[in-house]
């Protein structure tokens, strides 16, 4: 068997490590004699806060491009929606009226859960018929519950892989179990998560949501009106909720933003509607 060559000719530090403590025992009560990246809390000192913020950016970067993933589309939304199999089943267990209302509104926002699972669908089903990788666009979400489960969920059934960037909160939040697992990243700094999705991002959908959801909105909207990014499809899913929510008109009127600010934003009801608007801005077949 031809003997495989390495990456590089240097060893490895964990290599090195393991030789050296075969050879002697350290010092078992100093920590200024470990190793600089083997020491935990000096990794997670304030002062080495930028060298994280590095490792971040990098670790997921280095994994998408070694599996050839170049483009995604990013779907948002709220993490509180739930599927309409869910909802009818909390309507049954309902026993106050409390419960009862809940129950109404899951039910009726469940609506927006099972368009994001169709759309994860629809551009898993495209991906599988582009034989070359260079035009195939993946989901990728923020890796949670809600919208962001529907979305990796429906490009999993669809038989395609999906991405999720999870956020570590006080209350942690669970990677959704339709990720593919090579493509499910954990992050500490919202900061280096937004970036990740922005870097492959070739088209934004976003569905209904809180604080989260508009924020990722508007901080994408900001990039595309200064510049900073290539223009890009923005899809907003759910007429009547983004309608009523964002004046648009309002901030025209106002002289805050011009005309031409709102190119890039397309209002859509469907989840076909949706990924018809980024086909036809990229003339996909």
């Amino acid at each position: 068997m031809t003997p495989k060559l390495p990456i590089d000719n240097a060893k490895t530090a964990a290599e090195l490590t393991v030789e050296l403590e075969e050879k002697f025992t350290p010092p078992a009560t100093d920590d200024a004699y470990k190793l600089a990246f083997a020491d935990q809390d000096f990794l997670n000192s304030p002062e080495v806060r930028g060298i994280r913020f590095q490792l971040e950016l990098l670790k997921p970067d280095l994994s998408l491009r070694e599996h050839g993933i170049d483009h995604t589309i990013v779907v948002f939304g709220s993490a509180r929606f739930m599927s309409q199999a869910a909802a009818l089943e909390k309507e049954k267990t309902a026993t106050s009226d409390a419960e009862r209302a809940k129950a109404a509104i899951a039910l009726n926002t469940s609506m927006h859960y099972e368009s994001a699972r169709t759309f994860g669908q629809l551009v898993g089903q495209y991906n599988l018929k582009q034989a070359a990788k260079d035009f195939r666009l993946h989901i990728c979400t923020g890796g949670g519950p809600g919208i962001m489960e529907a979305a990796n969920r429906g490009a999993f059934e669809a038989g395609d892989v999906s991405i999720g960037l999870n956020i570590s909160l006080p209350r942690e939040q669970v990677p959704n179990p339709y990720i593919t697992p090579d493509f499910c990243f954990r992050f500490h700094y919202f900061a280096l998560r937004k970036m990740h999705f922005m870097l492959r991002a070739r088209a934004i959908v976003v569905y209904p949501g809180g604080f989260g959801s508009f924020d990722e909105l508007f901080e994408v909207l900001t990039l595309v009106q200064t510049k900073k990014v290539e223009p890009m499809p923005i899809v907003l899913v759910g007429q009547e909720f983004w309608t009523k929510m964002i004046r648009f008109d309002l901030l025209i009127e106002s002289g805050l933003i011009e005309p031409d600010d709102l190119k890039i934003v397309k209002i859509v009801d469907t989840a076909e509607q949706a990924w018809t608007a980024i086909r036809d801005w990229y003339e996909l077949s």
